[in-house]
Order: C-alpha cells, then sequence, then structure tokens
C-alpha cells in the first residue's frame, strides 16, 4: 500500500527515520525526496540513504503522492503559504499538537495526523493515526502503510491523541528513568555498573516481549513470577509502598494535560 513517490518536508530526526523505514520496507530511493534548508544535512542524506534532496518544499509536493511533514509545529502556516495549490498530495502530519482543523486550513482537505514515539528512529516505535471522517480509505491506508514502515500503528479519534501523547508519545521517556533507577539499584546491591545496565535492559525488554508475544495480561505474567513470600513478593510490595503505580498514573495524566494545553494553543 506504500505510494510509488514520497515526499518529506523536514528532514530532522524523525524525517530521517520514516525515510530510513521506507527503504527497509521496499520504497525505491529514487522516489524518495526530502527537503531540508541545510546543504549538509541534504548532502548527508543523499550519501547515506541514497535519497534525492531538495532546499525547496516546493518540489516535494509536486513530486509526492504522500507528503510526511515533519517541521516543527509553529512552521506549520509559514510552510503551508510557499507550496503550490494545484498540487494536492496527501499530508501526513506529525506535528505535535497541530489539529487536523488546523492542518486542513493550512493545507487543505487531504491530511492525516499521527503521534509516532522516539522508537521509531530504530524501527520500533509505535504510532497513532487520526483521520478526518471524510478521508478516503485508500488515503487512511497509504498513511497507515508509511506509519508501519516505523512500527506499530492503532488507529485513533482524535480526541484520544492527547491521551496517547501522555502514554507512548512521553512513555519512553518513563521507561528510560526506570532503568535508570534500576540500574542504579543494581550498583548499590553491588554490581558493576556496566552489569547492571545490561541486566536492567535485557529484563524490560524481555518483559515487554512477554507481554506483547503472549498477548497476556501483565497483572497475570506478573503473579505467575510471584511466589507467596518469595523475594519478587517482596520487591513488589516495596515498589507498592513506594507509590510506583500512582507515579505513573499521574505521571501520564500529567502529560496528557500538558498535551490538551498545547493542543488548545494551536487550534
Amino acid at each position: 500500500m506504500l505510494p510509488e513517490r514520497i515526499g518529506a518536508i523536514g528532514a530532522g530526526n524523525m524525517g530521517e527515520a520514516f525515510l530510513r523505514g521506507l527503504l527497509r520496507a521496499g520504497a525505491k530511493p529514487e522516489k524518495l525526496l526530502a527537503s531540508d534548508p541545510e546543504p549538509a544535512r541534504r548532502a548527508a542524506l543523499e550519501r547515506e540513504l541514497g535519497v534525492r534532496t531538495t532546499a525547496s518544499n516546493a518540489d516535494v509536493v509536486a513530486h509526492a503522492q504522500l507528503v510526511l511533514l515533519a517541521v516543527k509545529p509553529d512552521r506549520l502556516e509559514p510552510v503551508a503559504q510557499a507550496l503550490p495549490r494545484d498540487a494536492s498530495p496527501l499530508f501526513l502530519s506529525v506535528l505535535a499538537g497541530r489539529t487536523l482543523a488546523s492542518l486542513r486550513r493550512a493545507l487543505g482537505p487531504r491530511v492525516a495526523r499521527a503521534m509516532p514515539n522516539t522508537p521509531a528512529l530504530i524501527g520500533a516505535g509505535i504510532s497513532a493515526l487520526s483521520v478526518p471522517a471524510d478521508l478516503s480509505d485508500a488515503d487512511a491506508r497509504q498513511a497507515e502503510a508509511v506509519l508501519r514502515a516505523v512500527g506499530e500503528v492503532v488507529r485513533v479519534p482524535e480526541s484520544a491523541l492527547d491521551a496517547v501523547t501522555g502514554l507512548s508519545g512521553s512513555g519512553p521517556a518513563y521507561v528510560y528513568l526506570f532503568l535508570e533507577a534500576l540500574t542504579e539499584a543494581g550498583v548499590r546491591e553491588g554490581l558493576p555498573a556496566a552489569v547492571a545496565r545490561q541486566l536492567a535492559t535485557a529484563t524490560a525488554v524481555g518483559a515487554a516481549r512477554m507481554v506483547a508475544e503472549t498477548a497476556e495480561h501483565p497483572a497475570l505474567l506478573r503473579e505467575r513470577v510471584t511466589s507467596p513470600g518469595g523475594t519478587t513478593a517482596a520487591g513488589l510490595a516495596a515498589l507498592e509502598q513506594g507509590g510506583l503505580r500512582a507515579a505513573l498514573l499521574a505521571a501520564v495524566r500529567a502529560a496528557t494535560e500538558r498535551a490538551r494545553a498545547l493542543s488548545a494553543d494551536k487550534t
């Protein structure tokens, strides 16, 4: 379902992640066109990925059937004003806080909005996709295919995107903090730092894979490894006493509320 000709306006980290993912998914490098104002950045993309680049956003729109929009959110209107109006590609926006309404005012009716997260940089992300009710099924499927090039995709109503931001958009940082603390705990108990970090990282990856591959509820998996009166039960009791569950609930709530405030500023 990938469009044959795909463009990217904005070739920073997220734009590059999508270009790399599209190449892995089978897109032809000569059919990808990315714009960036920095000559050094364009040269690096051409050299490392073999894609075509340009300094002109208008060239991208004229070339592509689907355009990934990956600029800073406050650049939406200035970028849109310089685009040709005789071309009407599907725009897939990954701009935080820019609503479908604001995107359609700036770019026209063929838009979709997504919230990926940073593991997309290694092809292990998850993106939430929201589309207007009147967008064609073909357009929605093409947007989904592009997002799938960098990881998993879920379809949600736009009203849920702020909660997505609070959970999976900000979520990698919560996991990094957890791994940082778990590593520190191992060091305090006498492990070398490198060994503690390796153990913490592999444990988190393995546990996440267990949830993903068994499709069982995390609570059930937790119960299976918790023997009455054992070491795991003692550790879990300390986590509950320390407020881990409440802290995570509060973190997602705080990030979601912040996302809602930012969205309200940009409608």
